[in-house]
Parts: C-alpha cells; structure tokens; sequence
C-alpha cells in the first residue's frame, strides 16, 4: 500500500491530480456506498480534494485537505475497495489489489488534459492581480509589478466585492450626464478611489465623486493621492455628513461604516435628493440599544452581548423598511466573509419610484409597536415623510 501513498503524494503535492475512481468492493455492503469519486476544487481560495460516496439511494460529499485525503484514499483502498482509476496530468494509473493484498499498478499514457475546479471556481475578480493598478498601488495594496500583497489581500477582496455590488446598480444610472456621487464617511477612501477607477477609467463614464469625512489628515492626505493620480473629478472635503450642502442633485449615496445615527443622517440626505442609489454599510448602532423592549423577548434582552447584536438587526430593518416607504426597492447583502468583520450587512436601495407605501408602512408602524420604539432620528429627520 505504500506504493500507493507515494503515487498520491506525489500527483497531489505537485497539483498534477484530475480524478479518482475508486470501486470493486472487497464484500458485498446492501447499504453501503458502492463507489467513491474524488476530484479537486477550489474553496476560498484553497484547493480541497472532495470524495463523492454513491450510495443505492443517495449520494453523500466530503472535502477534505491533503493530508486528510491520504488518509481517506489508504482506508478505501485497505478496508473497501479493490480497484482504484487515477487520472494526472502526466499518466493514468490503473491500481489493482489481490485477496490477498497485492498491490499493482499499471501506469498509462494520460487521456485527460485539464484539472476541472467548476465547483466554487477561483473567482474572476472586476479588478485582477498581476497588472498594477494606479490607486491600489499609490496605497500600498499592491507593489508596482501589480502583486498584492499578503497582508493586503484582505482589503483587495473588499474592494472588489464592493465593485461587483456596484456593477449591478450601474444600469440605474443616466449615463448621458454627468453622474454626482457623495462617499460620506470616506475614511481613507480606499473604495472611493476604486469607485472612481472602475467607473471612469474602466467603464469610461462621466462622473463627479465628493469623499466627505471629520478627519482633516485624512482629508488632505486623500486629495493629494487624487491629484497625483491625475484623478480630475475626485475631490475630498472635511465636514460632517448632515450639514453637507455642496450639491442640489446626487445620483448614487455611499457610506460606509458610519458611526450610529450618522448612517440614518446619510439616508436622510439621500432620500431628500431622490437619489437613484443608496449603498450603505452601517457601523455601530447604539440609538435602539436603550429602547428595544418586547417582555416576551426578556431572556434576549437580559445579556448586553446579544441585545446588542439583536439592536443593530432591528435598527438595520427598519431602516430597510423606511427606505421601501419612500419608493426605494432595498436588498440587505453580505459584504464580505463574517470571518473578516461582523460589521458586514450592506443596505443596497434602488429608486423604484412612486407606488402604494401603505402596506411598507403598517409593517413599519407594527414593528415599532412590537419593539416599543419612539422618537427614532430617521424619522424626525425625516420631517413628516413616513405618515
């Protein structure tokens, strides 16, 4: 059996592997798998080897790693099967084991020429790897021969998971003018820079973006990146997000990871423009903590730890709700992985236009009532807009 070990450390190690078939069952098993497949395939980025058990009436799946994958091919080929199919790239092998445990292997040339990772296939990134890009390179995501770094990754995810969430409102937007675009809350704008890339310099489109944030460092150094990119229409200024007044019309609203009622300050000034897009990530919801009270749901409410979590929940539906009662068509969507931030719900509101609120509004008003909530600051900034 050693030899077969080898073989499979050898075509695994070196990525040569394509398919495996392991079969003729050493005794007859009724309810028993008959047969056992096994193929790689991509998972985050890892490739894992996943082993198909058939059963009479079902099919079961493992994915394993490397190491856990010879161990499982020695216990098929010791305990189960007699024959065992390996496609590489290089050879077929034909594994054969005696009664009385003889092992051969019978090596062919390969018919098989590619390695098959359909399932969960590495992702096809808006913004690839392996050419430099300006921006992310100017902030230190990637160097200038367009590799990203390791620790970086994570933030090159982000990015393009924004972009691909972006890519699906862009047919929502008049494209025959100019297309005004506020980031309250911009931070160090590693996604309003990318917002700018993807829609001028990618899709070559007309747009004026305006980065809003209370840091003036992060101000100044966000408008100086702007202009040694030679970014014309990108501009970042100091100032708080509900006493911004710079435009009369705004297409597309983002804002992400603004603290508590400063997301709701954002949504307001969306709404009250007509905006066509809303994108908004909230962060830290403490206005509901204090508030939310349903007696039924007292064993919830008596740990800080998960009122809290079940207050940025409620605080986040609502505003949904508000949003569908002002004519907006609203998706919440997971940004990026749970692993990464726990802060990772995106609220994506579309303009749909005017059409019957009235039932948006029972549920918002029975949902109130259920939670026991007054006096909300979406609502009194609203001035009279949800009746």
């Amino acid at each position: 059996m050693e030899e077969v070990l080898n073989l499979f450390s050898e075509v695994i190690g070196n990525e040569k592997f394509i398919y495996g078939v392991f079969s003729n069952l050493r005794k007859k098993n009724i309810d028993g798998f008959k047969k056992v497949n096994m193929k790689p395939v991509l998972i985050k980025d890892q490739i894992k080897y996943q082993f198909t058990y058939e059963y009479p009436t079902k099919v079961l799946h493992k994915n394993l790693d490397a190491l856990e994958t010879i161990e499982e091919v020695s216990k098929l080929l010791t305990e189960t099967f007699r024959q065992g199919m390996v496609f590489t790239t290089e050879a077929d092998y034909q594994i054969l084991i005696s009664k009385k445990g003889k092992v051969s292997i019978l090596k062919k040339k390969p018919t098989r020429e590619s390695i098959d990772l359909s399932h969960n296939r590495k992702k096809q990134y808006i913004l690839e790897e392996g050419e430099p890009i300006d921006f992310l390179v100017r902030l230190g995501v990637m160097n200038e021969k367009g590799k990203v770094f390791s620790k970086r990754y994570d933030k090159f995810k982000q990015i393009n998971r924004f972009l691909e969430l972006v890519s699906d409102v862009i047919p929502n937007l008049n494209k025959n003018r100019t297309i005004n675009i506020i980031d309250f809350g911009c931070g160090k704008s590693y996604l309003t820079f990318a917002l700018y890339y993807y829609l001028v310099n990618k899709l070559e489109l007309d747009v004026n973006i305006i980065g809003l944030d209370l840091k003036e460092d992060v101000i100044k150094f966000c408008n100086q990146v702007a202009e040694n990119l030679n970014y014309k229409k990108l501009k970042f200024i100091h100032g708080d997000i509900k006493d911004f007044e710079g435009l009369q019309k705004v297409d597309m609203v983002v804002t992400l990871h603004a603290c508590d009622t400063a997301t709701d300050a954002a949504l307001v000034k969306a709404v009250n423009w007509d905006a066509e897009i809303i994108l908004s990530v909230p962060c830290c919801q403490h206005e509901l903590f204090e508030k939310i009270y349903n007696p039924v749901l007292e064993p919830m409410l008596a740990h800080g730890i998960i009122k809290e979590k079940l207050a940025s929940l409620v605080t986040d539906s609502l505003r949904a709700n508000v949003l569908e009662i002002l004519g907006y068509q609203v998706q919440l969507l997971e940004f990026i992985d749970m692993e990464h931030t726990p802060k990772n719900i995106l609220i994506r509101a579309i303009k749909a236009g005017e059409k019957d609120n009235s039932s948006a509004i029972k549920k918002y008003k029975d949902f109130k009532e259920f939670w026991n909530l007054k006096d909300l600051y979406i609502e009194k900034e609203l001035r009279g807009r949800i009746k």
